[in-house]
């Protein structure tokens, strides 16, 4: 991974203290750290990246564009591109298709620790000096393999092709439309590198769901990719990045769209007739099937059990025995510990507050209507009577018996039950809610003992 960290930092992202604008202009490898710490601006939130790749098991190489071009390795380049410049100025203006007027230039030169845009004058190979001019059009000297000079961007790209052999070059698809600095790379690799430019494999954004345009942490628009890999287990972010083409925009929804995609992956997982291309993608997600986080109990359920347990995981374990998917717990026990860590990562960052609900600890008799209260006295009675397996569909049997019978409507039996249990209007389906519930908790509850 080539880290572009002798880029100019040009504006204030909104996560960075505002009094940052002091260093607008420097190179982000030589801007400090936003934590205070001695790291870089750029070792910063390259940290992010490192951190997801390694959750992720993604062996990155992380090769910093700042020592390549401070150290010389870039020198090359810069002498072949500086000799060529008419190839250069051809490939720019016939592929790219634009007139380059007479301020353009091809390098950016370091000026009391920022970099400039400055006109070129003249390179000399032998002392590895560049001649240029500077604001006061007054003619200075740099050495260029001290990192003292930056080719440009359209320059820099083929240049780094050449210098690293590069053969395949996967890039957002804003970097490969017509006229774009691949089309133009590709030229003046040929051109001006003499080398045979590297296949390309161009690759479309992630959305935020509704969105328009790419996640961007930075703008406030997105979550990084630490994050991601905190709310969805590593398997599935894979399943999510590599299920589609290359080339089609994924659109992604943090908040409900992680529960339809860790029910999606979990339905995958379990498919029996897979394709050989399913498999192996399954193989891919999996990682040869040492990474298993993705239990078959649905994830609305895993969340609604959690927090009914009051995000005790042995509790939850027990409450999901007591519903349709206890072969599951036996069988998947560990799994499910294990996911239940992202659940609680979701819950804190992500999800809605209509998912998110808690017991409520005591509640006040004076809150409820004559009418509620008969309701749940009868429920009570009728819930004391229900075998000991009685599942979900007995639970909303037994409450909508009452529909006829209190003065309440339909509607109303649910919503007077929710704000009984979590003081809100909705939540988890009440049947199955109720079913999780340990019996007598419930029973002293309806009978307004708690």
């Amino acid at each position: 991974q080539f880290v572009d960290d002798l880029d100019v930092f040009r504006k204030v992202p909104v996560n960075v203290p505002e009094d940052f604008s002091q260093y607008l202009g420097y190179p982000i490898c030589d801007v400090p750290a936003p934590d205070g710490s001695d790291r870089s601006y750029a070792d910063y939130f390259l940290q992010t990246l490192i951190d997801a790749c390694d959750t992720l098991g993604i062996e990155v190489e992380y090769v910093r564009a700042h020592e390549r071009y401070r150290n010389g390795w870039y020198a090359p380049a810069i002498e072949k591109a500086l000799n060529k410049l008419p190839e250069v100025r051809s490939a720019l203006e016939t592929v790219g298709g634009r007139k380059l007027d007479e301020q353009w230039s091809p390098i950016q030169v370091m000026e009391d620790g920022r970099l400039k845009k400055r006109t070129f004058v003249s390179i000399d190979i032998d002392t590895k000096t560049l001649a240029y001019l500077d604001a006061s059009s007054k003619e200075q000297t740099v050495h260029y393999d001290k990192g003292e000079v930056k080719l440009d961007w359209r320059l820099d790209w083929p240049g780094r092709w050449w210098l690293q052999g590069v053969a395949v070059e996967p890039s957002g698809r804003d970097h490969m439309t017509k006229g774009s600095s691949y089309d133009t790379g590709v030229q003046i690799v040929r051109d001006v590198y003499g080398a045979e430019p590297p296949m390309a494999v161009a690759y479309d954004f992630i959305n935020m769901a509704g969105d328009t345009k790419k996640m961007s942490a930075s703008k406030g628009t997105g979550l990084d990719a630490v994050e991601g890999s905190e709310i969805m287990p590593s398997e599935v972010v894979r399943y999510l990045i590599l299920k589609s083409p290359p080339l089609k925009l994924i659109s992604f929804d943090p908040i409900n769209g992680v529960v339809k995609l860790m029910d999606e992956f979990a339905a995958f997982a379990a498919k029996e007739d897979k394709s050989e291309a399913e498999a192996q993608l399954f193989d891919i997600c999996t990682r040869g099937g040492q990474e298993h986080v993705v239990s078959r109990v649905p994830f609305s359920h895993l969340v609604a059990s959690y927090q009914a347990a009051l995000k005790d995981v042995d509790k939850t374990l027990e409450i999901i025995r007591l519903t349709e998917y206890a072969d599951v717990v036996s069988a998947e026990s560990d799994v499910i510990r294990k996911e239940l860590q992202f659940i609680e990562q979701w819950l804190q960052r992500r999800a809605p507050d209509d998912v998110k609900f808690s017991l409520v600890d005591h509640v006040d008799a004076d809150n409820f209507t004559d009418a509620e209260k008969a309701y749940f006295s009868a429920l009570a009675d009728k819930i004391n009577t229900a075998p000991e397996d009685a599942d979900g569909a007995w639970f909303h049997q037994a409450i909508y018996e009452f529909k006829d019978t209190v003065d309440l409507e339909p509607k109303e039996l649910f919503q007077s039950l929710y704000r009984l249990i979590i003081d809100k209007s909705s939540g988890p389906r009440a049947g199955w809610f109720l079913s999780m519930l340990p019996r007598d908790w419930l029973l002293d509850r309806l009978r307004l003992n708690k």
